[in-house]
């Protein structure tokens, strides 16, 4: 970065606040109390973001007598459930390129099911009322090198082949006519099947939809341990414990309390910043009529979209993994990334020259070998778990939460009997191993975004194995 386009990305970022914009918010609700004592019910739910919330509020649906608890760590959507991008894809295997790669015979039903579970999570927000600012925009994924032009235009030709359409490919004229950057030479544009949405205000108003239906909510209560117990099992806490028929993990990046499930997943810190509100000739001199979400096609990629009240969250390229997949609160800040991403907000957006940042975050996000959620059971049945969701889990949770109270009905749905259900990603190895190939892995990819995507032996073997990492 030259000197003085550092000297503008520090000055933006002078005033910035170290936490998630959507978690700093007045209406944020108080935590509720710890659980003290022993708890019984049929279904105990550990983890209160997403998945543990769509997981208690479906299981109370399908049948409204069964007791459900559920057991937060922290607070309510505290983790990477309020501190996304607000991204809620219909996409259940991290887009169509992913899913298409590693179960081709099934994914036309992977397609369907994904687009009647974002209709599904668009109909709980209208039922429930849930003021969490949806908005079914749509998404654009941008080109802005030529090999990525190339590589969109394909993609969407071998899309069409397929009958897996949908999509418009916009040349650079029509891509700057939705939103207008120098940097954008074209795009692949999906006007339905992603939305838009507050990541906090939809975690606290399935937690009061929840509470509603009569869930009772534990926070500040972290799950230590999971034992059989008679027919069922126990979980114990701090102060307490719980005696459940079932229990759905929901605890994604944080380790799971069926230890073998561990080396399935490591945690990678993204990050993002949120800038002041636009004014109304800002705003016009980027366009953006329609506010779709875009991300642009580089292997280190950034995602950006507005928020209600006009701000632009821009975020992703750099992606850190901790050696020993360690969770780390001091990594929650990274001035040397956020000063690269403001840097890389003024290239893509020259005409907002002056705009200053008012948040400055990051959080780890639970990332698997196949990029895609993963689910399975332990204990005879009695615990179900899904997990690995890679940063896309804001609509795909809500499909994992079916899949966990499907496997511990015990009776076979269209999502069990998916290959993708009944399959497990490769594991991670053990230290040093872990840390070297993912470092080798980024260095790789970042080699690749410079040299007009070519892909070095690493990334080619990594392509034929099926593993993957990107940002």
């Amino acid at each position: 970065m030259a000197p003085d386009a550092m000297r503008t990305a520090a000055r933006s970022l002078s005033d910035a606040r170290p936490l998630a914009y959507w978690l700093d918010d007045p209406g944020k609700p108080g935590a509720l109390p710890a659980l003290t004592g022993d708890e019984r019910c049929d279904l105990l739910v550990v983890g209160g973001g997403y998945s543990g919330l769509w997981t208690a509020l479906l299981a109370k649906e399908r049948d409204p007598e069964r007791d459900v608890v559920l057991i937060e760590g922290h607070e309510v959507g505290w983790a990477a459930s309020g501190r996304n991008g607000g991204f809620c894809a219909a996409s259940l295997t991290h887009g169509l390129a992913n899913g298409l790669e590693r179960w081709p015979d099934e994914i036309g039903k992977l397609e369907e099911l994904g687009a009647r579970n974002l209709d599904a999570i668009e109909a709980a927000v209208a039922r429930y009322s849930l003021d969490c600012d949806f908005e079914r925009t749509g998404e654009i994924d941008v080109a802005t090198q030529p090999h990525q032009l190339d590589e969109l235009r394909e993609w969407h030709r071998r899309t069409e082949e397929l009958g897996l359409g949908g999509l418009e490919f916009l040349d650079r004229d029509q891509v700057r006519s939705h939103v207008d950057s120098p940097t954008f030479l074209g795009g692949l544009l999906d006007r339905r099947g992603v939305a838009m949405l507050h990541p906090g205000k939809l975690a606290w108003g399935l937690k009061e939809a929840c509470l509603g239906l009569g869930v009772r909510i534990h926070e500040h209560t972290r799950g230590l341990d999971i034992v059989r117990s008679g027919a069922g099992v126990a979980v114990r806490t701090p102060y307490g414990r719980v005696f459940a028929r079932d229990v759905a993990l929901g605890t994604n990046i944080f380790p799971s309390l069926v230890r073998r499930v561990r080396p399935y997943t490591v945690p990678v810190y993204d990050y993002a910043l949120m800038t002041e509100p636009l004014s109304a000739d800002q705003l016009a001199s980027i366009g953006w009529h329609d506010r779709q979400g875009l991300g642009d096609s580089a292997n280190q990629f950034h995602y950006f979209r507005l928020s209600a009240d006009n701000r632009i969250l821009w975020g992703g390229y750099d992606a850190v993994y901790p050696y020993g997949g360690r969770l780390n609160a001091s990594l929650d800040q990274r001035p040397e990334t956020f000063l690269k991403l403001a840097g890389q907000f003024f290239e893509c957006f020259p005409q907002l020259s002056g705009v200053r940042f008012s948040h400055a975050w990051g959080g780890a996000i639970d990332t698997c070998s196949r990029f895609s959620a993963f689910f399975g059971t332990a204990h005879r049945g009695r615990v179900a778990y899904a997990a690995g969701y890679t940063g896309l889990g804001v609509g795909a949770t809500r499909f994992g939460a079916e899949v966990m109270l499907d496997l511990l009905s015990g009776t076979e749905t269209e999502r069990t009997a998916l290959d993708m259900v009944r399959s497990k990603p490769m594991p991670f190895p053990p230290e040093p191993f872990a840390w070297a190939g993912i470092e080798l892995t980024k260095r790789s990819l970042a080699r690749a975004d410079s040299h007009h995507g070519h892909r070095n032996l690493w990334l080619r073997t990594m392509d034929r194995l099926g593993l993957g990492f990107d940002s």
